[in-house]
């Protein structure tokens, strides 16, 4: 950040009083500007004991599949949010949110909360974000071609509690690994 938002002067980085982190501060009005973790909201959308999975039309990862999920916009909970993403992704509502997992990935400033969904019907469709629809089974999900760690990790955490009968929320931190340097 270089210009405040609130009257275009220049920013410094420093530490404001009784603060313990630096912030961008306003070097004319004095604004504090707080940078904050973007929180994404998604489903495992089920129907007959399949899931329901989106192969991306954007970047990043495009072309590869992930369930439905976004950031939150101002004014919507959590579980607004999900079933907002699922229907722009899927094309399809979902009933009976149950919050699934909470996973932090703290290197690129995200939250993600996931809810296990019931699909509202049978009907879904590709969205203006998405190439594809389908549902899968557990052995058909294509696991070499899922767009990011934290849906692979939400989706070995969901068929293990199935397998179990038993749905903790989970709560994990994802962190990823530097490419090593040869």
């Amino acid at each position: 950040m270089f210009f405040c938002s609130n009257c275009g002067a220049q920013v410094i980085e420093k530490v404001p009083a009784g603060d313990s982190r630096p912030r961008h501060i306003c070097v004319s009005c004095n604004a504090i500007h707080y940078q904050n973790p973007k929180i994404v909201a998604g489903c495992l959308p089920v129907w007959d004991d399949r899931l329901l999975l989106c192969r991306r039309a954007i970047e990043p990862r495009h072309g590869l599949w992930t369930l439905p999920a976004g950031f939150m916009e101002n004014g919507e909970s959590t579980e607004q949010a999900a079933a907002r993403e699922t229907l722009e992704e899927a094309c399809t509502d979902v009933v009976d949110l149950d919050l699934y997992g909470v996973f932090s990935i703290p290197q690129i400033n995200q939250v993600y909360m996931m809810f296990r969904a019931r699909m509202a019907s049978g009907d879904f469709s590709p969205g203006e974000e998405t190439l594809e629809t389908r549902l899968f089974s557990e052995h058909e999900i294509p696991w070499d071609k899922l767009a990011f760690p934290v849906v692979k990790r939400t989706l070995e955490r969901y068929y293990r509690d199935i397998r179990n009968d038993h749905f903790p929320v989970h709560v994990e931190d994802i962190f990823r690994h530097p490419a090593r340097k040869p």
